[in-house]
């Protein structure tokens, strides 16, 4: 893999770590409401999140 796929990565890593490491509490209340969601709820939220992180990749990309 090429270093901005690892970079990519790592990053991911942390962001997904700040929540239960700042926020313990309201993460775990926010993941089990999350549970509770039917599945294209979830998909929605994930299809969202993609065309996001997506969007912003892009923006970087080019305005770099």
């Amino acid at each position: 893999m090429s270093n901005s796929i690892w970079l990519a990565l790592a990053l991911v890593l942390v962001f997904e770590g700040l929540g239960p490491l700042l926020a313990p509490r309201g993460w775990r209340e926010m993941v089990g409401q999350l549970a509770q969601q039917d599945d294209n709820s979830l998909r929605r939220i994930g299809g969202c999140l993609v065309v996001a992180g997506s969007t912003i990749a892009y923006m970087v990309y080019h305005w770099v």
